[in-house]
């Protein structure tokens, strides 16, 4: 005999269905002016009769976030004042003007009036250690982090904090591949760039100097960067060395990586060409005709430079040409030069939802919506980015800004590409290491005792290895 649903349980599932519609409303699951499911698909997601249907639905129409048409269905309208589902949105401050980020989301908000996205603007410094507290706290919902967060985030335990996202529609798998852990994707990626050399075309014609191809090495860029300077006027290359994103190049270009024994240890010979690659790097540095002894605190001050006409080449990132794009300046990008290999990093900026939001459906939305082909295409149209959808960049129409000659060589050196961990050593040890070499290249330390120093400091005592973690 089947058993007898009682009253109560009934009134259980009306109020599960009131509450869950009335959730996925207000997280734009069903946008403004979109109807719900048939009231049959109710009855049969929520197993109520047709009359309980209806009572759930009179209470949503009564709260003001649907209303019902007669012989066509519930559609919903803009909510009530003071029902809109707030999402904390954190993010590096420098990336607000790059993206565009006040217009992305006004038409965000246009499609899904019923969600507010608070914009949280962090410092750059401690952007990681700043990012995993706020998150913890439940204090952002979404955020816009780099394949170098990640990176310190798996180091530090705190992958748990990232919502598991679905892959993004017509996106390269290398893009992914740094926010993966086992299957499940943790970041969707959004913008990204490698490494490149920006120059101004000007100077290049001044001095009768070749610009910059393919073939280029270091030494060819030196030569070039004595013929571009002009005493007193400008210097000819520039990069700001302690970035985390700009020394270590010259270790990818060796060809060679760190690698641990069966032990564990790592062992640097004698002739090592990790070491041996940043004598290149020491070169240029010693080229005071050339490279600007000043005291930069960030890649920032490189491309103030470079901005004022003070530099003819730098060292910097597709993100950097955004700002380039009212400066009056004619400048063109170009590869990295070679060592042994021809490597640059990449650099990827993706989104992720806080596993602890209160609003994940929102958080989810927001991401979905940056990501999308329109979003992303209007990035390609309107930014000199390079965005993550790659039918959105395979757009051949009408170009709504000025977009240098060379732009499109990102898709040329894409077997250079190379991420910062595949020089074999974590961000904590990496860390550990650049003071040392920031001596070296500063004429304070030879080769061999850099050798010995990085060796020891690879294979840290556990007492020693538990300051490093702190």
């Amino acid at each position: 005999m089947k058993k007898r649903i009682s009253r109560k349980h009934f009134r259980l599932r009306i109020d599960e269905m009131i509450v869950t519609l009335r959730q996925e409303i207000m997280s734009g699951k069903y946008a403004v002016g979109s109807y719900l499911p048939s009231e049959n698909d109710l009855e049969e997601r929520f197993e109520l009769s047709n009359a309980s249907v209806r009572n759930a639905l009179k209470v949503l129409v009564d709260e003001g976030l649907i209303e019902k048409i007669a012989r066509v269905g519930n559609r919903v309208t803009s909510p009530p004042p003071g029902r809109e589902t707030v999402i904390k949105f954190g993010y590096v401050h420098d990336i607000a003007d790059l993206v565009e980020m006040e217009r992305l989301l006004a038409e965000f908000h246009r499609l899904h009036p019923q969600i507010r996205v608070q914009p949280v603007e962090l410092p750059s410094s401690s952007y990681s250690q700043t990012l995993k507290e706020y998150m913890d706290s439940g204090l952002l919902d979404a955020v816009i982090m780099n394949n170098n967060n990640f990176q310190d985030f798996a180091e530090q335990g705190s992958l748990d904090l990232l919502e598991r996202v679905e892959p993004m529609e017509d996106c390269y798998p290398f893009l992914t591949k740094p926010f993966q852990r086992g299957e499940d994707i943790l970041v969707q990626p959004f913008i990204y760039s490698p490494v490149v050399l920006c120059y101004n075309k000007d100077h290049f014609d001044e001095a009768g100097v070749p610009v910059p191809d393919s073939s280029w090495t270091w030494r060819d860029l030196f030569a070039c960067g004595r013929r571009l300077a002009v005493k007193n006027e400008r210097f000819g290359f520039y990069f700001y060395l302690p970035s985390r994103n700009r020394w270590p190049i010259f270790m990818l270009q060796s060809g060679a990586r760190f690698e641990a024994d069966a032990e564990g240890r790592f062992r640097l010979p004698h002739g090592t060409r990790l070491v041996e690659s940043l004598e290149t790097c020491k070169e240029v540095l010693g080229m005071t005709d050339v490279f600007p002894r000043i005291l930069s605190e960030s890649d920032a001050d490189a491309e103030a430079l470079f901005l004022k006409g003070k530099v003819s080449v730098i060292m910097t990132t597709y993100f950097f040409l955004n700002q380039l794009r009212a400066s009056g300046i004619a400048f063109d990008v170009s590869p990295l030069p070679g060592l042994h290999d021809s490597s640059t990093l990449l650099i990827v900026n993706g989104l992720a939802v806080n596993s602890k939001s209160a609003n994940k459906g929102a958080a989810r939305l927001l991401v979905d919506f940056l990501t999308s082909y329109e979003t992303q295409l209007y990035l390609r149209r309107h930014t000199l980015n390079i965005t993550a959808h790659r039918r959105a960049m395979a757009y051949n129409g009408d170009e709504a800004i000025y977009r240098p000659s060379r732009f499109y060589l990102y898709r040329e050196i894409f077997p250079t590409l190379r991420l910062i961990t595949e020089l074999g050593l974590t961000n904590v040890r990496l860390k550990s290491i650049q003071r040392d070499i920031m001596l070296f290249l500063s004429g304070l330390q030879d080769g061999e005792s850099l050798r010995v120093q990085l060796e020891s400091l690879l294979n840290p005592t556990a007492t020693e290895e538990a300051k490093i973690k702190e």
